[in-house]
């Protein structure tokens, strides 16, 4: 029985030798005829399963072109109306005018409120008066001014005979003295006539003072829209008493409208005024154009940030104020690379890049800076002219390192 044992041991080990190590010795001794040379089928199989280079990692890449690109700086801003105005009452008074209601078109110099006028119209005719009053003294007293001009003249002439007669003996001194007083009466009664022309001429300029200020109290009863734009609240209600600075109206204007963001310090140097710009509001309205009018040159102490004003038209009242919008700002072209955005990886250090193969097969990093993300992919620079991307497998390889890299096919 152990003699039995020991030879099927030995015929099972046998045929494990023929079957595994010795494939050709076990078909001689069953007698079969040992293939000498491959099949084409057999060599075609050898090729395939049999790697070129059995060492080597087996990547994905992409030969990619630089392309030029205009470079558009990405914001989220929103929209602003160009012009906000809460339009006030400068007087107290009632409102004796019917409301007109928020969204309504109003074109400049539109009355929104209007307001009783009291006793306003018999004050502004009292100052008139006044005023007419005023202006009649200034004659009486041209005139008085002529009188004692002319007195003055009649007196220095007296004084003059009066002198030379005196110097021949045939005045006394008492009538030079005489005439030298009377010239100086003369003289203060030309001052005293000039004064009170002065006073007429003030009393015009006061009395027109009284009647500009009653005007003007006049204008304020009725509050005017200061430009064309839309009702965003109703106007004051019929009867409602208005106190200085009590609110009429808010009007807004719509057209043109504000498109306001803020840009990052790192980007602020790529947006200049008067640079297109286009925006897709939240609400999916597209194809929004403009031009930069405004751009801050101090930054915002919390944020660090820029802001920047679009204008818009918007003549047809389509958009509104406050609504969200995703802006880009055109700047100069640049020369980029559109790549899948699965490329992208980053190395040791923590730097963002791609890794690509020169014509030796071996692994090199770039550092790429990311400038636009879209539905093809992604536009990043810092790269050379021309150059194959490992699009597959980038995470498995280092710089430095050679790689068996197929070709991408970019019609699948």
């Amino acid at each position: 029985m152990r003699i039995f044992s020991i030879i099927a041991a030995l015929a099972v080990a046998a045929i494990v030798y023929f079957a595994v190590v010795d494939r050709d010795a076990g078909r001689a001794l069953i007698g079969a005829t040992p293939q000498s040379q491959d099949t084409p089928d057999s060599q075609q199989v050898a090729q395939t399963s049999t790697p070129t280079a059995p060492n080597l990692v087996k990547v994905v890449v992409q030969t990619s072109t630089a392309q030029t690109i205009d470079t558009a700086v990405s914001l989220r801003g929103e929209t602003r109306a160009a012009r906000v105005v809460d339009v006030k009452s400068e007087t107290s008074a009632t409102v004796i005018s019917e409301p007109l209601r928020k969204g309504q078109q109003v074109v400049a110099g539109e009355v929104l409120c209007r307001l009783d006028e009291g006793a306003r119209g018999t004050a502004l005719a009292q100052t008139r008066a006044q005023l007419d009053e005023a202006r009649a003294r200034v004659p009486e007293a041209q005139a008085r001014l002529e009188q004692s001009q002319a007195q003055l003249a009649e007196a220095r002439i007296n004084q003059n005979a009066s002198s030379k007669l005196s110097e021949g003996g045939f005045a006394s001194t008492t009538r030079v003295a005489n005439a030298e007083a009377n010239v100086a009466t003369a003289l203060a009664g030309v001052e005293s006539a000039r004064a009170g022309l002065r006073g007429a001429q003030a009393g015009i300029e006061a009395a027109q003072a009284s009647v500009d200020a009653a005007e003007k109290e006049m204008e304020r009863l009725s509050i005017t829209a200061p430009f064309a734009g839309l009702l965003e609240s109703d106007t004051a209600e019929l009867g409602a008493l208005l106190q200085p600075g009590g609110l009429c109206a808010t009007v807004i204007q719509l057209d043109p409208i504000k498109l306001v963001a803020f840009v990052p310090e790192t980007e602020v140097e790529r947006v200049v005024v008067g640079a297109p710009a286009t925006a897709t509001l939240v609400t999916g309205k597209g194809d929004i154009t403009g031009r930069v009018t405004f751009l801050s040159r101090s930054a915002d102490e919390t944020t660090r940030t820029f802001r920047v004003e679009i204008e818009v038209d918007n003549s047809d009242q389509s958009i509104s104020d406050g609504q969200t919008a995703e802006i880009l700002i055109a700047g100069e072209g640049a020369t980029a690379h559109l790549l899948p955005q699965s490329a992208l990886t980053l190395n040791d250090d923590g730097v963002l890049g791609i890794r690509a193969v020169d014509a030796m097969d071996v692994v090199a990093f770039y550092p790429v800076r990311l400038l636009r993300d879209t539905a093809q992919g992604v536009w990043v620079d810092g790269l050379p002219e021309q150059l194959d991307v490992i699009v597959l497998g980038q995470e498995y390889v280092v710089a430095g390192v050679k790689v068996a890299p197929t070709q991408r096919d970019l019609s699948q």
